[in-house]
């Protein structure tokens, strides 16, 4: 373990332990956040799935559960102009799954959308004053940037390469995140988007260590403690784990989402079906048949909205055909725990 790093670390982020619950949108709960802030870790609440009214009422249930240091996550990626044949496209792609599922592909859907940093949501975090934010998909504009600064938050972002890290450092983060290929979820890239260039974890933090000049934090892959204890050998000051939260009571996900992570057997493949931006998922069947790459999906985050309808039947099923399943590499490695449990687990602190 990187001892100096690790300490400075958590005396920026005001944490008692090295582990920082990773923000899943949709999955993330204000109990989440709570149990892993109380335990010590740093609890994420996922600010992309919500509009500011449901942001505020989220940071309400938090900051009445616990007064510890929190994290509030944030996408900056800019919303797509409307674009009809795209989308005409890719209804025309799905039309044999609507035929399949006796349903009408012209029938109302509802859009599907992630919330992206603005104006309206830094002053959320001025009125609330989170201790650390972090951001996905590079930064927000300088203005906001320095508004979130000027908050006295600390500022934490995702890099996929070591030019995204150095890009980071250089823009004023506080920390790294080292967010290598085996993470769950959206890719956090930024700078690039061939996806086949992606490194690895456990690759990619020792040379993102030897490139920056802040601390970085580890994530991808990491599920148990074996995973905490390579990435501390490798120079990381720190880990943020996701997918093994998702085992957790306080995880918001269905019975079919938690069947699938049951079923250890089952690969990840990174998609760009369920949003049109690539993201690590377990496979089903709409990722076997029609990807799990395609240039047909419509720019983030609208191609779910054509899915929607599908889904909604197949699970009506009992199936996971055309479910959003996100889920890292490691996922096979998770067990069923409390999140406080999980955090003192990964810390070394429980057996």
């Amino acid at each position: 373990m990187n001892a100096t790093g690790n300490t400075r670390l958590l005396d920026l982020l005001g944490i008692d332990l090295p582990i920082i619950q990773g923000p899943m949108a949709l999955a993330t709960t204000p109990e989440m956040v709570i149990a892993v802030s109380e335990a010590g870790g740093l609890g994420s609440l996922a600010g992309a799935q919500y509009n500011e009214a449901g942001l505020r009422a989220a940071l309400d249930k938090v900051r009445a559960g616990t007064r510890r240091p929190i994290n509030v996550n944030f996408f900056c990626h800019t919303p797509p102009s409307d674009d009809p044949a795209r989308q005409a496209a890719w209804l025309a792609r799905l039309s044999g799954y609507y035929a399949e599922a006796g349903l009408d592909p012209d029938m109302p859907k509802t859009p599907s959308g992630r919330t992206p940093f603005d104006a309206t949501l830094a002053t959320v975090i001025e009125d609330y004053r989170p201790e650390v934010v972090s951001f996905h998909f590079g930064l927000p504009a300088p203005e906001l940037f320095e508004r979130v600064k000027r908050a006295g938050a600390k500022v934490i972002a995702s890099a996929t390469t070591v030019p995204e890290a150095r890009w980071l450092a250089e823009h004023g983060v506080d920390a790294v995140i080292a967010m290598g290929a085996e993470a769950g979820g959206h890719r956090g890239t930024f700078l690039t988007d061939r996806i086949s260039e992606q490194v690895g974890t456990f690759a990619l933090v020792p040379q993102i260590v030897d490139a920056v000049s802040v601390p970085v934090i580890a994530a991808g892959g990491i599920t148990d403690r074996r995973g905490v204890r390579a990435a501390f050998a490798l120079g990381a000051a720190a880990v943020q784990v996701g997918t093994a939260y998702l085992f957790t009571p306080e995880a918001n996900i269905s019975p079919i989402y938690r069947k699938a992570l049951g079923m250890s057997e089952r690969p990840t493949a990174i998609t760009n079906l369920f949003t049109g931006r690539p993201a690590r998922g377990i496979v089903n069947r709409v990722m076997s048949e029609l990807g799990p790459l395609s240039e047909l999906s419509p720019a983030f985050p609208t191609a779910g909205t054509a899915l929607g309808p599908l889904r909604s039947a197949a699970e009506a099923a009992g199936r996971d055909d055309f479910t959003l399943l996100w889920a890292g590499q490691a996922f096979p490695l998770a067990r069923p725990m409390s999140s406080a449990a999980l955090t003192r687990m990964l810390a070394g602190l429980d057996s």
